[in-house]
């Protein structure tokens, strides 16, 4: 598992929540939600996007915006057009003063209405918004994820994915397992858009996912990501790669921006805080699966590298 693949594998869309939008002007949408990533495809007509830290993005249709938590953003028709309703977290929503509304499922129309998965305020409203928010924080995640800006955009003329029109299509019916097929398009086209977002020339990617295309360091990353609970030493992964160990450490460090074994520490530490995040996971199952050899060792390398320990850590989360 790399991190593109460990960012799907941890908020993966697993039920993820899903809503079409129908809306005639003047609309206005306040996100307040947190959650850690949200994708917005515009179907048919256009809105403003309004992040809190400034700035406006315009989005026609075909497009696709990204959305980094949890920091608070608008959707409008109109700059001008003051919020008509908030999105909480959970998806409970208010209005503006604070009167509770419900759940964002419990505003969404029943099928013969506007359609199945679906809200707004027009059933022939000009503008279609697809919207699907992931909710679960994933510690493998954020390692990417932290790399984005806080509001990513794709151009339907920089890129050519039929995806959004396959989810607009099934987002409205209601078969067997349509849940899951929902999810998997979702998980598409998040991966499909980082791609296309990380491949462009001007893209800050970090260190390590460049280092992918290389044909020493790219291997040497994918071994460690994909086994890290085999005891690794710079002197094995050179073998395995077919070079010596100081052209190796210093290929690794050079395009990654720090040493094989530091890497794996992080990787380790971050698939153990994930897995620490199920309640049945004891210290001793985790420090086996990351590649510790005993609770001991992984509490103290999790509590040097982030400060509290992993009783500390799941106790907060």
């Amino acid at each position: 598992m790399d991190t593109l693949a460990g960012l799907l594998d941890g908020p993966r869309a697993r039920g993820a929540f899903l809503v079409r939008s129908l809306l005639t002007p003047p609309w206005s949408i306040r996100i307040r939600d947190e959650s850690p990533l949200t994708l917005c495809a515009v179907v048919h007509g256009t809105l403003c996007v309004l992040p809190d830290a400034g700035g406006l993005t315009r989005l026609e249709a075909g497009d696709l915006a990204i959305f980094r938590g949890p920091d608070p953003y608008t959707l409008a028709d109109d700059p001008a057009t003051a919020p008509q309703v908030h999105i909480l977290p959970g998806q409970v929503c208010q209005t503006p003063a604070g009167a509770p509304l419900g759940l964002m499922t419990d505003l969404m129309s029943p099928p013969g209405a506007l359609g199945v998965r679906t809200w707004g305020n027009d059933a022939t409203g000009g503008t279609e918004l697809l919207t699907g928010t992931y909710e679960v924080h994933s510690e493998v995640s954020s390692r990417l994820l932290a790399t984005l800006p806080p509001v990513l955009v794709v151009r339907r003329t920089s890129w050519e994915n039929p995806l959004i029109g396959f989810l607009a299509e099934e987002i409205t019916r209601d078969a067997p397992g349509q849940g899951a097929v929902l999810d998997r398009l979702l998980d598409l086209l998040l991966i499909g858009a980082l791609r296309w977002w990380f491949s462009r020339q001007d893209a800050a990617a970090p260190g390590w996912y460049r280092a992918h295309g290389d044909p020493v360091v790219g291997p040497a990353i994918r071994m460690l990501q994909s086994d890290p609970a085999r005891a690794w030493t710079v002197a094995l992964l050179a073998r395995e790669t077919g070079v010596s160990r100081a052209a190796l450490a210093r290929r690794f460090t050079e395009l990654v921006g720090e040493p094989p074994m530091a890497f794996l520490t992080g990787w380790r530490l971050a698939l153990a805080a994930d897995l620490l995040r199920e309640p049945d996971a004891t210290l001793a199952a985790v420090a086996r699966k990351v590649g510790y050899s005993s609770p001991f060792a992984l509490s103290s390398a999790f509590k040097r590298v982030r400060g509290v320990s992993p009783a500390e850590f799941r106790a907060a989360v």
